[in-house]
């Protein structure tokens, strides 16, 4: 370490300098840093889920679009309203990367020739919108709120609300992120059309969402990044009262994560929601770092000794445990690696090396710059001696109150690990954004006063070409829609499908809105059907090429995640049972899935870190029979902080799941730190007392500083707009309160009762 320590000093101008300018030359490919916000970063490219969505564009064109939905409170059925409907309509049939456009007005409406009796017309609903007459509204009203396949899709049931769909090109996207534009062109017809009605027009769909992402990722990464950088800067300040005390950790974090995210954009990675938030991440690390070498530098300094003298003992007393602490948690955002959620495999991979690289700016810079500190250090005031004296009486206080803190603390532990029975999973794309968040409110008022804003694609199999036509299956349908419907009552708002058509054509022709009884009659009607449509209005986004196959189109209501993945269970468990089959797919059933995702990847990371953590701990220590004694402060942050969340009624989300490294890695960093100043005072020969007191001398106030520190940064996130990082700032700062209340309390009471004859600590 000696050699080590002499290296440092010789060529401490050197590396003061060299590390900032290498750091300068990484930052410049910063400028081609991009924010993806696109449903297809969540998932592998073999994922199941995506495998068959892509399957399903590839037959059924797309199901993704734009939304824009208004309401009237006099009722849509008057020349203002359609005309902005029609309006809206026209434009974006003209806009680019727009396959299709549904509204009330141009909806294929399928009656019976007034004139004509056995004649069926197929046009638009709305015909002549510079003709409007009472009458005419009237009657457009009525049979609009009688129409099974408008009401509760294009028109509300009491008839003040209406939607109208643009659909996406089959292959948008797929060449690149087109949201940007499509939203760009939907303001600028929105836009005028709002000043020119007065109406409030609410968006939302693919491109809406996705440039949600992106608007909520860039606000955070340009909001939290400097925000907790400064927070933790002047709490650094207060804490030390020294601007070197406040800049050093800073410029610490801000080498580590310049270096890491100039990395990921140099290996052509996008930010993203997640990923967006690295910097933060690397605060908790980088932070944790600094503060331990520059609080023993400064203790050493205010007692007296010279600059050089503090600067080796700091690094000597320090070197072990930062190696160590690196290390586990280089190991627990490592296993976030395995998550089939990319982000978060992504998010772990880029936090882990960043821990890498702390490590090394850490050890490397910071005694470099200390080395440069040669200034005068006053003496520990009056309010630090009181301090002090304070810490002398701490090891007194855990050992003639072991049993008592170990009682309550259990007790307490007890209570709040109970609400681990109340914890759910929740991974609603929807549910991600805040309340006030405009796609958020934009999704609510569909779902208030329309129909249920997300959408089931279920791709119904005959298993035969042309078995569309049969009305065996077509009755299976029919009883799958209605059994659906039944089940799920309050959450299913429609169901639509080609059935709807067929039986609204026998219901002309037969008069009875049923099945036909034989396969030349569906098969006609279908004919009739199709030959009558305008362009651009073709059935073929409805059934596929060999007509084997039907799309049944469900909107529903936005629900917990578990109850979308009961609906799921429900239709294939519903199909299995009958002669046929059914792949249920679009994005409401991708981001439902990823539910089992999301819980795999709280459940391996928290496992093998906890594993592996273990394992490091067990060869650092060598301490078999306490090993359970050094894991415990470790592992019941986590379980506290999520009997919390079940208390509090939190769901857990990405952000909760992600945050289990987090605490583990941060709770272990305390750990060992604590563990390496105990078993060095007991070589030292000093007694329980005396130990607990070098290690609140030497370990505690960092570990206190920091737990303040990073706990004040992370809350700063509850006033992010993205769901996910509101969860992750609270849930990590808790739990860091509770990690350091365990260390410093827990900890010490279950050692001073551990440390007999039994144990050997030599």
């Amino acid at each position: 370490m000696q050699k080590y320590i002499s290296f440092i000093q010789k060529w401490r101008w050197f590396i003061v300098f060299a590390v900032p300018l290498l750091v300068l030359l990484l930052s410049s490919n910063l400028k081609h840093l991009q924010i993806d916000g696109s449903y297809r970063i969540w998932f592998e490219k073999d994922t199941p889920a995506l495998v068959s969505y892509d399957a399903f564009r590839n037959e059924f064109s797309n199901d993704d679009g734009v939304i824009i939905v208004f309401r009237d409170p006099n009722g849509i059925f008057n020349p203002k309203a359609l005309g902005s409907i029609q309006r809206i309509t026209d434009a974006m049939w003209e806009m680019n990367h727009i396959d299709r456009v549904d509204s009330l007005t141009n909806y294929q409406h399928v009656h019976e020739d007034p004139s004509y009796p056995d004649e069926v017309l197929v046009n638009d609903f709305i015909e002549d919108l510079d003709d409007l007459n009472e009458s005419y509204l009237n009657e457009r009203r009525e049979t609009a709120l009688a129409d099974k396949m408008l009401r509760n899709k294009f028109i509300s049931e009491d008839g003040t609300t209406t939607m109208i769909f643009a659909r996406l090109e089959p292959d948008a996207k797929e060449h690149g992120d087109i949201s940007a534009e499509v939203m760009q062109e939907v303001n600028e017809i929105i836009e005028p059309e709002a000043k020119r009605t007065g109406y409030k027009y609410w968006i939302n769909g693919g491109p809406a969402i996705t440039q949600a992402f992106i608007s909520i990722a860039g606000k955070d990464a340009v909001l939290f990044t400097p925000l907790v950088l400064l927070s933790a800067m002047l709490l650094l300040y207060l804490l030390f009262r020294r601007i070197s005390g406040a800049v050093i950790p800073i410029l610490v974090v801000l080498f580590t994560f310049i270096s890491v995210i100039a990395v990921q954009v140099l290996m052509g990675y996008k930010l993203n929601n997640f990923t967006a938030n690295i910097p933060v991440f690397i605060v908790a690390i980088g932070i944790a770092d600094a503060v331990h070498i520059y609080s023993v530098w400064l203790t050493h300094r205010r007692e007296g000794d010279d600059n050089e003298t503090a600067v080796a003992v700091s690094l000597r007393k320090n070197f072990l445990p930062i190696l160590l602490t690196s290390l586990t948690t280089i190991v627990g955002f490592s296993t976030l690696a395995l998550s089939h959620v990319v982000p978060v495999a992504t998010l772990g991979i880029a936090t882990a090396s960043g821990a890498a690289l702390a490590f090394m700016i850490s050890v490397v810079w910071i005694p470099a710059l200390l080395f440069l500190l040669n200034k005068p250090v006053g003496k520990a005031r009056n309010k630090d001696q009181k301090i002090y004296r304070f810490f002398k009486g701490y090891g007194a206080f855990i050992v003639h109150n072991n049993k008592r803190i170990i009682a309550v603390t259990t007790l307490f532990f007890l209570f709040v690990g109970a609400g681990l029975l109340q914890v759910k999973v929740d991974s609603n794309a929807m549910r991600f954004f805040n309340k006030d968040v405009e796609i958020r409110k934009s999704a609510e008022f569909n779902m208030a006063h329309l129909t249920g804003p997300l959408t089931y694609i279920i791709i119904a199999d005959s298993s035969r070409a042309e078995g569309v036509k049969d009305p065996t299956f077509l009755k299976s349908v029919e009883a799958f829609s209605q059994d659906f419907k039944n089940a799920f009552p309050n959450d299913v708002r429609h169901v639509s499908s080609l059935l709807d058509v067929i039986k609204r054509y026998n219901k002309i022709y037969n008069h009875q809105e049923t099945i036909p009884q034989s396969h030349d009659l569906v098969a006609q009607y279908l004919l009739l059907y199709s030959n009558s449509l305008s362009q651009g209005m073709e059935i073929t986004d409805r059934i596929d090429f060999e007509q084997r196959k039907l799309r049944i189109s469900v909107q529903t209501n936005i629900v917990d995640t578990s109850r979308d993945l009961e609906m799921i269970e429900f239709i294939k468990q519903w199909w299995m049972k009958s002669p046929y089959s059914a792949v249920v797919t679009g994005r409401t059933a991708m981001y439902a899935q990823m539910q089992k995702d999301i819980t795999q990847t709280l459940i391996t990371s928290l496992s093998l870190t906890i594993l592996l953590v273990s394992l490091m701990m067990l060869l650092i220590f060598r301490r078999l029979k306490i090993l359970w004694i050094l894991m415990l402060p470790n592992i019941l942050p986590v379980v506290l902080v999520l009997g919390v969340i079940g208390w509090l009624g939190i769901t857990i989300d990405m952000g909760v799941a992600i945050s289990g490294a987090i605490i583990i890695g941060v709770a272990v960093d305390d750990t060992i730190h604590f563990f390496v100043k105990y078993f060095e005072a007991r070589r030292k020969g000093l007694n329980m007392i005396e130990s607990f007191n070098e290690v609140l001398h030497y370990a505690g106030k960092a570990i206190v500083f920091t737990t303040i520190v990073l706990s004040l940064s992370f809350s700063l996130f509850i006033f992010s707009h993205f769901a996910p990082n509101q969860n992750f700032g609270l849930v990590t700062a808790s739990a860091l309160i509770i990690a350091m209340i365990i260390d410093l309390f827990f900890l010490p009471a279950l050692l001073s009762l551990a440390d007999r004859k039994d144990y050997e600590f030599e």
